[in-house]
Formats: structure tokens, sequence, C-alpha cells
């Protein structure tokens, strides 16, 4: 309960502050949202389907075997519209949602796919507020969904071996990084530990996590979460034995997500000919008080302390 008696409803309940916002607000925040600007994102698509990432410039021009089209055309036009090349072709012309600049942004390395960051936000419980220990920066993708996740209040520090990269990485993801949100990436060896402690949340984007399992113990807050997403069964297999073996976690669990796309007309239905099959699995354990010996099953057991001790 809140101190504040406006910030409980008449049944105690904690509601949270809403600001109000007026109509001529509201208005102006969703046509700036709407319109293209200059520096905005545009992603352009022909009638095929083929998908081309644009950032606006004052002056620029977008080339395609279709023909050209000035970027001072679409500044100040609503997304969703259609823009005539030069040659005749029409390009549909939107604002890129996160799957889309995931998968249509340069790639300095291997991407966590769309399908595995909606999983890994769920899975992972990535909460608004969370203080997460991210480690693989790689392209940035998993790190964008996990700044939108955790929102204002919460924080991102994100370990990668290859600093150069990691800055290289962080300058391509800056047009879709929320202004006033906490990253922090750091040049660092995560297998050698970290200074981080009371953190919420550890994701790890590495090749042998089974390293760091001893150390999230120590950083990890009572009942957090670790989380891996690795590419081979083999990987997930020397994991799970050393997170059950170490016995501060429980819940131990590893999923694998397909994703189909299907065909829909008229006249009939069908799965399509491709489909983003496997890409990596996510493996979660809780960090808890290890269980007492000799006790079996969830119930209730005497009352231990030191959580995260063998």
């Amino acid at each position: 309960m809140s101190d504040d008696p406006d910030m409980e409803d008449d049944a105690g309940h904690y509601r949270a502050p809403v600001k109000e916002m007026g109509e001529g607000e509201i208005a102006k925040v969703a046509a700036a949202r709407s319109r293209f600007q200059e520096g905005d994102l545009c992603l352009l698509i022909d009638r095929k389907g083929r998908r081309y990432l644009v950032t606006l410039k004052e002056g620029g021009v977008f080339h395609t075997h279709l023909g050209f089209l000035e970027h001072a055309k679409l500044v100040g036009h609503h997304q969703g519209e259609w823009f005539q090349t030069s040659n005749g072709h029409r390009l549909l012309a939107l604002k890129p949602t996160l799957s889309d600049y995931v998968l249509e942004m340069q790639r300095v390395t291997q991407v966590v796919y769309p399908k595995d960051l909606g999983a890994i936000l769920m899975l992972g419980d990535i909460f608004p507020g969370a203080r997460v220990v991210e480690a693989g920066f790689g392209s940035g993708a998993l790190t964008l969904a996990l700044l939108r996740a955790v929102g204002h209040k919460g924080c991102i520090t994100s370990y990668d071996l290859r600093g150069e990269q990691a800055q290289r990485a962080l300058k391509n993801i800056a047009p879709l990084v929320p202004e006033g949100y906490s990253l922090e990436v750091k040049e660092g060896d995560i297998y050698q530990g970290i200074e981080e402690r009371d953190v919420d949340r550890l994701v790890l984007d590495v090749p042998e996590p089974w390293q760091v399992v001893t150390s999230a113990a120590d950083l990890l807050t009572p009942g957090g979460i670790f989380l891996s997403f690795l590419p081979t069964v083999l990987q997930v297999h020397r994991l799970t034995q050393e997170l059950e073996s170490h016995g501060s976690f429980q819940l131990v669990e590893t999923v694998e997500l397909m994703l189909r796309p299907w065909h829909v007309s008229e006249r009939s239905m069908r799965p399509v000919h491709r489909m983003v099959a496997h890409t990596g699995f996510i493996t979660t354990a809780r960090l808890c008080v290890p269980r007492p010996r000799g006790t079996t099953g969830t119930g209730p057991v005497e009352e231990v302390s030191d959580v995260g001790q063998k």
C-alpha cells in the first residue's frame, strides 16, 4: 500500500499515477509519430514484398532497380502512404517496427530473431524497472528488446569482449534506443566475474554460460532469473547439468520455438513453403535457497538462509 491516499482506490489497491494529456497534446504526439521527419527510419516495400530500410536525410535519394525516390517526397507525409519512383513503380512507406529493424539492420554478428526475443522477454520476466545484466552484446537486437521492456526506470548493463565491435553495434542500434533509457556497454569477460550485485535478471548470449553459474548466484537477487540463449543441444546439456549441480538454482527449463507463417487466400489455406525453424534454445532457472538434504518435492521445508550458497 502507498502512504499517499490519492494513490489508492476504494478497495485500498495501489493505483499507478497517470499523466493526463489534453486533446491538443494527444493530437500533437500522434501527428509526430505518424509523419516522416528528417532523421527518421523508413521502411520501403515494393510490389513483391521486398523491403528496404533507409534513413531520411536532407537531399537524400533512394535508388533501386525500380527507379529512384527523393527523401524529400516522404518528409512531412504520413506513414502508410504510397510513393512513386522515377520509373512509375509504387513503394509503400512505413516506420519500421522493432521486428522489422532487427531483420533489416546491418549486422555486426548474427542477431537473435524476433520470435526468440519475444519469448526471452516473457520467460525471463523482463519487467519495467528491472536491473538487467546482459552478456554478448553482438549486433544489439536483444539489447533493444530488453531496453523497451525495462523502461525509463530500469537499466541494462551489457558486457562484450570485443570493445570496438560493441561500439559499432551500439552506433548501429542508436536510432531505436529510446531517449532517456539507461544502457551501459562494458568491455569485459563475464567468465571472470563482474562487479554488479542485486541484479534482477541475467541474460546470456555467450557460448559457455556454465562458466557464469557460480558468479550468477552472487549477483542475482533471491528469486532472480538466469536466462541463456544457446544454439546446440550439447551446450544446453552442459549448462543444465551445471545449474542443477550447483544447488542454488531451481525450475531449470529449456524451450525451443518454431515460427510457421500461413498463406491465406480466398479459396485455400496452407503453410508457407519456408519457415523460421531452429534458431536456438532458451534455458531459464531461478535463484533459490538450496534444497535441504533429505527432502523431496516442493512442499514446506525447514527455513534455510544464505540464498546463493552451496
